[in-house]
């Protein structure tokens, strides 16, 4: 399943204690994608990072997490269906007694291939569409695959796997979310989580145009509660309030080095996806070091758990155990200090540059001036934004 499902409820580990083992592992097999999606999660640098790991080397992964306690696999990417040896670490996850899903934009989801990850025990798929029709859904993503994610979503209903639609939800499409429920409905979707756009890589980049209004978001909230009391238990929607529209930041990942394992492309273990950005940490690859030295003693690991590491106001904080800081990320990005509070949260002194672009946001289209236009992630724009950052040592 996605990480929203998972990041509720989930036991913290205090400062004394030996951290629990990592629960869910995700396995960003590959940065590669046929998409171009204004808000994709991979980091922006993704051009820079073209190795991947060997089929070898996940196997590895594989049985180092999973002889440590994990549990949950997500194949993720990029697009995963892209690695030709998807099948061999499905089945290899499977043997070992994981709870497998791949998440996938459907592309390279042929019959022969849904046979063969039904075959390798892979036992739920999480499907991405950007919008419920044709002509958003194709430039959402810059490309033309509106229709093969409706045959995806047939060939997934076929096969019987549980099926999660996700769609993230921005400035661009929230406005159709009764639509997008509709169309999920339609494709017999057992869950729709509704992800409004977090702004981290991509979406922070475009986050002039994506970052919905308070009128929009109170109205999509309003709609999605209508249709949850109208379709009972037919389907379950997720969702995901966008964190600038909070007052506390959410528990980060349910805690920096709690439950979540991400191992990245080239096989850089990462508390996050986003982790690598961070400035002063280093985080170590698998091929050099167990999952279980990663896991309990680097540094990376360690830096961020807990609240031994918190300055004011979140030290003397009664709220402090309860979302632990919030996003270091997030707190770099908007701060430019890793340890500091969350800017989201209304206590932390960096709250005003979430407040600008809250107001920003409440401006008409029409009325609106943006920096640029609509950035599409592709390796070109990948590796000139890059450039920029580097120029002007700014977070990305």
């Amino acid at each position: 399943m996605s990480s929203e499902f998972l990041q509720h409820g989930l036991p913290s580990k205090n400062d004394d204690q030996r951290p629990g083992p990592p629960l869910w592992l995700l396995a960003e097999i590959t940065y590669r994608c046929p998409l171009h999606c204004a808000f994709c999660f991979n980091p922006v640098d993704f051009a820079t990072q073209e190795q991947e790991l060997s089929t070898e080397g996940w196997l590895k992964v594989l049985r180092e997490a999973r002889a440590m306690g994990s549990v949950q696999c997500g194949f993720s990417g990029g697009e995963p269906l892209l690695r030709d040896d998807l099948e061999v670490l499905v089945a290899e996850a499977s043997s070992l007694g994981f709870y497998t899903n791949l998440l996938t934009t459907g592309v390279g989801l042929t019959e022969k291939r849904a046979l063969a990850l039904k075959e390798a025990g892979l036992a739920h798929i999480q499907l991405s569409f950007q919008d419920s029709t044709k002509e958003s859904n194709d430039f959402l993503s810059n490309t033309k695959t509106f229709d093969l994610k409706q045959r995806v979503a047939g060939l997934i209903k076929q096969h019987e796997w549980p099926m999660v639609l996700n769609c993230v939800i921005h400035r661009m499409n929230i406005d159709h979310i009764d639509k997008i429920i509709d169309m999920a409905l339609d494709l017999g979707a057992e869950y729709l989580e509704l992800a409004n756009a977090q702004y981290y890589s991509w979406a922070v980049v475009n986050r002039d145009q994506l970052l919905p209004s308070k009128e929009q978001l109170e109205s999509a909230e309003r709609i999605t509660n209508e249709y949850r009391e109208r379709i009972g238990d037919r389907m379950k929607i997720i969702f995901v309030v966008p964190d600038y529209y909070e007052s506390r930041p959410k528990k980060c990942m349910n805690g920096w080095g709690n439950v979540f394992l991400t191992i990245a492309p080239d096989g850089t273990a990462l508390p996050c996806h986003t982790a690598r950005m961070l400035p002063g940490l280093e985080f170590p690859k698998v091929d050099e070091h167990s999952l279980e030295h990663i896991w309990y003693d680097s540094e990376g690991f360690n830096r961020y758990r807990g609240t031994g590491w918190m300055k004011e106001p979140c030290k003397s904080c009664p709220e402090a155990e309860i979302d632990l800081g919030g996003c270091r990320c997030q707190a770099f990005m908007l701060a430019n200090d890793p340890a500091a509070a969350d800017p989201v949260c209304d206590k932390s002194p960096h709250r005003s540059v979430v407040d600008e672009a809250i107001a920003h946001a409440q401006i008409p289209d029409n009325e609106r001036v943006v920096e640029h236009q609509l950035v599409f992630r592709d390796p070109k724009e990948s590796r000139r934004l890059t450039q920029i950052a580097t120029e002007t040592e700014e977070p990305i």
